[in-house]
């Protein structure tokens, strides 16, 4: 999966809310880590819950104690990965006068995707959201597991027509996964593949499988 080296991403936002697919969001940190990516953490307070529940990932409340703990997970300094808490308004994301290049929610609430389609800013994450939809950056939302009613679908349609990227973790099965990571590494891919951020995550169709 190579892409040219025109990449122009450096930041990203990784917002992370009270939805299932809490492997999708670890996996994408990783990743993008991985790319040489400084990514801005933000996550809510059910989000915490939920990483605990799916994967027994500990997320602490305490900012600086979480920055640390993911750093050494994923074996990066604090220049490339910064926690930011809930009310940290004067967070680099919390203005147009600084934001990161992209911003990815994954996974995302119906409530948080109500919150941005209606425009609310109550708390970081949501600001960040507003200030990249204000900013024309790109803004990728994964919402969570289905169905969707009918609100649901209309706030969905309302972000899409301001240009946000809505993508279902619906991943694809033509490439015969064999493997829960399979299935993960799937819609990562196309999270990627969005920003044309290079990796190695599965094979492109019409591609030829190494030897």
């Amino acid at each position: 999966m190579n892409y040219p080296e025109t990449n122009s991403i450096k930041t990203i936002t990784l917002a992370l809310t009270g939805a299932s697919g809490m492997p999708y969001a670890r996996r994408l940190l990783s990743c993008l880590l991985q790319a040489k990516i400084k990514v801005w953490l933000l996550y809510s307070q059910a989000a915490q819950i939920v990483a605990q529940q799916e994967l027994n990932w500990l997320l602490p409340a305490n900012t600086r104690q979480c920055t640390a703990a993911l750093c050494e997970e994923f074996s990066v300094n604090e220049s490339m990965l910064t926690v930011f808490g809930r009310d940290e308004w004067f967070a680099p994301p919390a203005s147009g006068s600084n934001p990161a290049d992209a911003m990815i929610i994954c996974p995302a609430s119906m409530g948080c995707i109500a919150a941005i389609a209606n425009g609310t800013s109550d708390h970081l994450l949501e600001r960040a959201a507003d200030v990249c939809i204000k900013e024309n950056r790109q803004l990728i939302v994964v919402p969570r597991e289905s169905p969707f009613s009918a609100i649901h679908l209309e706030n969905m349609l309302k972000l899409a027509r301001l240009g946000v990227c809505i993508l279902p973790p619906s991943p694809g099965f033509y490439l015969q996964p064999t493997s829960i990571a399979d299935l993960i590494d799937f819609v990562v891919a196309r999270i990627l593949d969005q920003l044309h951020i290079p990796h190695q995550l599965s094979q492109r169709w019409g591609d030829k499988p190494a030897i």
